[in-house]
């Protein structure tokens, strides 16, 4: 009997892998054997209904007999199949279009039939992460040119659903990242909306920020929500803010995404064919890009940033969309919290016209809130700021964002972390230098985001004048471990918040 015709039984058993597909077998295994699987093996899993591919690891305990498969989470939910059900393994075969990305390694640029094939491979599951890091690999930096841009754009709109509103104006925003605490889109979105624009915003999960608006906002309401339910959300409130990925919005990007975390990898080109692939794909049709720009940013100077603006807006131009660009100071975190629940914190305070909330996110979200709402042709040019202050001190954005909640599935008060740390200044002195990607892998040590109530809060800012032992910030943890870990981290890197020495 052929190997493949020889079934093995499922089993799922609860090893989360994120995103990728893995398969657990027995090295004594039967099918093992006589395919000569290996550890990494790429292997198709086939019911009579549907097949995935998947990487192989071997167990060596007794955790699965040579009879049966085991399957980790996410390779789980992609087969749909039930336990016990009978499986037949074969070898995958080897996706013919990474050609096209050594070749574009060795110096060729892609063609767009050749990125259109790469796409829909990874979609498939036909790339082993070492594979798509080599694909991100092969487009860092600014080694894409505008063509290319376009052409890995179009792929990535083509790779999965695609929303459409029915109405000629569909407002979005995006930061490009690199600055902490910079959660102006629930802000935005709740002020546009109750101006009566559409705003349907849709985020992917965190990348190398230790917060992204998905991971804020399921720290108060629901996220995960199908296409029908955002559909009944934005038609009942204007705007809504949920995770893209639910809906299957672009779903090559998603799965880049999960490796380009792991890598903590930038690529000009692949970020501006990310954020308007998803743009493209959730209806919209003006989007406001926010730029930042700082020496620890992901943007680190001006020159940087125009090449930036003039990639997005005429790739938005060649795709039918009409991008907008604006740039920012990215010098240091916006808001008081960085990580999901802290964030979360500002924006309800910023909504609660709180005295006490950050007044630097606060006006962040009027100024991009402001250029959406001259663009909806809610306010004459240089009136927005006016009228998104006005709708933001009436209460009518933070009663939107309620109402938006609701529809979502409900609100919930942001949560607190168990342990807390304040890490305060070793001498007087004026703070001349925060490093933001410093403060980011701090949030991560600590749990962030992952950890929902884990992050910090600043306690500082630009130009303030400090004295010995004031605090500077104050660390978030449900883990005392992981709060020790941040601490020892805090130790190597004594310059991350630079305090000029004075004598009060």
């Amino acid at each position: 009997m052929e190997a493949e015709k020889q079934p093995l039984r499922l089993r799922r058993i609860g090893i989360d892998t994120h995103q990728e597909p893995v398969a657990y077998l027995r090295q004594d295994c039967h099918v093992c054997k006589s395919e000569g699987f290996s550890v990494h093996s790429r292997i198709k899993i086939a019911t009579e209904n549907r097949s995935i591919i998947a990487t192989i690891q071997f167990i060596t305990n007794q955790l699965l007999t040579n009879q049966e498969i085991g399957l980790s989470e996410a390779a789980w939910q992609l087969l749909k199949a039930d336990e016990g059900e009978q499986v037949h393994c074969s070898h995958a075969k080897p996706a013919e279009s990474f050609a096209c990305v050594k070749s574009k390694l060795a110096g060729k640029s892609f063609e767009e039939s050749s990125v259109f094939e790469v796409m829909h491979d990874i979609c498939l599951g036909h790339y082993p992460d070492i594979q798509l890091a080599t694909y991100l690999a092969a487009c860092s930096g600014t080694h894409l040119s505008p063509p290319e841009v376009l052409a890995i754009t179009k792929a990535m709109v083509n790779s999965g659903q695609r929303i459409d509103w029915n109405i000629p104006q569909v407002l979005d925003k995006h930061c490009v990242g690199g600055v902490p605490g910079n959660r102006t889109s629930p802000l935005v979105v709740a002020i546009v909306a109750a101006a009566g624009l559409t705003m349907p915003k849709t985020s992917s999960r965190a990348i190398t920020s230790p917060a992204g608006t998905v991971d804020t906002m399921e720290v108060m309401t629901p996220v995960n929500l199908s296409l029908e339910q955002i559909r009944q959300v934005v038609e009942q409130e204007n705007g809504c803010l949920v995770w893209g990925g639910s809906v299957s919005l672009c779903p090559a990007d998603d799965i880049l995404l999960r490796v380009q975390r792991a890598l903590n990898l930038d690529s000009e080109g692949q970020m501006v064919a990310s954020v308007l692939a998803k743009k493209i794909a959730a209806g919209s049709s003006h989007v406001l890009i926010d730029i930042p720009i700082g020496p620890t940013a992901k943007i680190k100077n001006q020159s940087a940033a125009f090449r930036l603006q003039r990639l997005l807006v005429a790739t938005g131009e060649a795709l039918g969309i009409e991008v907008t660009a604006m740039t920012s100071d990215g010098n240091q975190p916006i808001g008081f919290g960085i990580g999901p629940a802290l964030e979360a914190k500002d924006v309800l305070a910023v909504l609660r016209c709180d005295p006490d909330a950050p007044i630097e996110l606060a006006q962040r979200a009027l100024i991009i809130a402001g250029k959406l709402l001259e663009i909806g042709s809610k306010a004459d040019e240089g009136e927005g700021y006016r009228l998104a202050q006005k709708i933001l001190n009436s209460g009518a954005a933070e009663k939107k964002f309620m109402a938006i909640c609701e529809a979502q599935g409900g609100f919930t008060e942001p949560p607190v972390a168990n342990n807390v740390y304040e890490v305060t200044a070793s001498h007087n002195g004026i703070i001349t230098y925060i490093d933001n990607r410093f403060i980011a892998r701090l949030a991560h040590f600590v749990g962030a985001p992952v950890v929902k109530t884990a992050g910090l809060e600043m306690q500082v800012k630009l130009g303030d004048q400090v004295v010995s032992g004031q605090p500077l910030f104050t660390l978030h943890a449900e883990a005392k471990g992981e709060l020790n870990y941040a601490l020892e981290f805090l130790q190597q890197h004594p310059d991350a918040i630079r305090i000029e020495e004075t004598w009060l």
